[in-house]
């Protein structure tokens, strides 16, 4: 047998290989939209994919089973409970998948989704009563479980969907044998649970002493710790929920129509018909000079995420990035079907060195600098872009907290009567929070350099 995780760390995102060595045959499971690796790991053990599964239909990303499809023939399988335009084979509790000396068996676990399933790993060669894995998908985590509130906009309640997830892990995940390896959907980083470990690989014995979310408790009780304090969901995550189910063009199509370069003139006529510009360069580079009215999300953090919290879907994008990494950009943007990319700006930034009425900068405040003004008594306002929790443990005083994921909707909320310094834990969600202000027309944006670790390191006073 042949079990390979892929970990996405961009999206914190698992998928499977499984595959049975003896007789040819495969299946990928929630395979992220660029299938090639799945390709060529199966090539070079000499196996074929003939399946691939979704356990739901997530939101967070868009799955590559149509992309399967299309390039290996693979069929396609979804839970029972799933309704999908592209023809599918659906997964029952039993059902059954027979990779030769391989089986995968469903198990119907709606909670996280309605249609959510997981899938039993039998090695055939060491039994065929005890199941050597379970593959979770969003339904348990490691240290988690999959939240029920994603699902209010497609008319699922958090708390109708809450008591099918407790059923679930505790009438069929719980009854599983201890040493069962438990390979879940995420880790970390995924907005999808609230307190996601960085293992990917566990047991369920160490799960039901360790996750918080499988201690002894009553229905009640499990909706109430589970519901907590989860994070914000991006807008798209909808979105994404819902393009799963459709038939649409695959990726490599909509790169096609996404790598096209563009002229100067090109770009600025797109912005002024009203197209996005979207800059993937690092904040530093932002800041030091950046095409007016361009919003930045630097490629080396949660590209795709934060893409996704700002951009319209509606509105055609057009990149600006270092050189060599526009195809990359696209890429990370279609990986949440964001496939409206209508081209980059050809050359980057260089293109743009002798046209210096087009750009733009925001200045950068050291901490020292921020103190020397705030014990002035005439600073600038203060807008701190971290969430929640990371704002009540420690933040800078007198400053204003709107998270980075509500700012979109809230940027009349943030006061134009004097200027405005962008603070987040180390600078990357500052630097896209004072794009979009100055977007919004902002007059006077700057950006604190290291943000709040950088104030801290400095051992500068905060309050809590």
């Amino acid at each position: 047998m042949l079990l390979r995780q892929y970990y996405l760390g961009c999206l914190a995102h698992a998928s499977y290989l499984i595959g049975d060595e003896t007789s040819g045959v495969a299946a990928v499971v929630d395979p992220q939209r660029d299938v090639q690796q799945y390709l060529d790991d199966a090539a070079a053990a000499g196996l074929s994919i003939r399946h691939v599964i979704l356990t739901h239909f997530h939101a967070d990303f868009l799955a590559g089973h149509l992309e399967l499809r299309e390039r290996a023939g693979a069929r396609i399988w979804l839970g029972a409970r799933a309704a999908a335009e592209y023809a599918f084979a659906p997964l029952a509790d039993g059902a059954r998948i027979e990779l030769g000396r391989v089986r995968l068996e469903a198990l119907e676990t709606p909670g996280h989704t309605p249609e959510s399933i997981s899938l039993l790993v039998f090695d055939l060669a060491k039994s065929e009563a005890v199941p050597h894995a379970i593959l979770t998908g969003d339904t348990l985590f490691i240290g988690d479980v999959g939240r029920p509130d994603l699902r209010a906009a497609l008319g699922w309640s958090a708390s109708d969907l809450g008591e099918m997830l407790y059923d679930s892990l505790r009438g069929k995940i719980l009854a599983l044998p201890d040493a069962t390896l438990v390979y879940p959907a995420h880790g970390a980083g995924s907005m999808c649970g609230k307190n996601l470990s960085r293992e990917t690989v566990s047991t369920i014995g160490e799960q039901r002493r360790e996750n918080y979310a499988l201690q002894p408790m009553s229905r009640d009780d499990f909706l109430r710790v589970v519901l907590a304090d989860q994070p914000d969901a991006p807008d798209y995550f909808t979105y994404d929920a819902i393009l799963n189910t459709k038939e649409r063009p695959t990726l490599e199509r909509a790169l096609e129509r996404a790598l096209k370069p563009l002229s100067v003139e090109a770009v600025v006529r797109l912005q002024s018909d009203g197209a996005q510009i979207l800059d993937a360069r690092q904040a530093d580079s932002f800041c030091a000079a950046h095409l007016a009215g361009s919003l930045n999300v630097g490629l080396r953090g949660s590209f795709a995420t934060w893409a996704g919290t700002i951009l319209d879907r509606e509105r055609p994008i057009v990149l600006i990035a270092e050189p060599g990494r526009h195809e990359e950009a696209a890429m990370r943007l279609g990986r949440i079907g964001f496939d409206h990319v209508a081209g980059y700006l050809d050359g980057g930034m260089e293109a743009l060195e002798s046209q210096s009425a087009l750009l733009r900068g925001v200045e950068r405040v050291a901490p020292a600098d921020l103190v020397e003004e705030i014990a002035s008594g005439a600073p600038r306002h203060v807008l701190d872009v971290r969430t929640p929790s990371e704002f009540a443990e420690h933040r800078i005083a007198g400053s204003l907290n709107i998270p980075l994921s509500r700012l979109p909707s809230q940027l009349a909320n943030v006061p134009r009567d004097r200027g405005i310094v962008v603070t987040c834990a180390g600078g990357y969600r500052s630097a896209i929070a004072a794009s979009l202000l100055l977007r919004d027309g902002a007059s006077e944006v700057a950006d604190l350099a290291g943000g709040v670790a950088a104030w801290t390191a400095a051992r500068l006073p905060t309050e809590s």
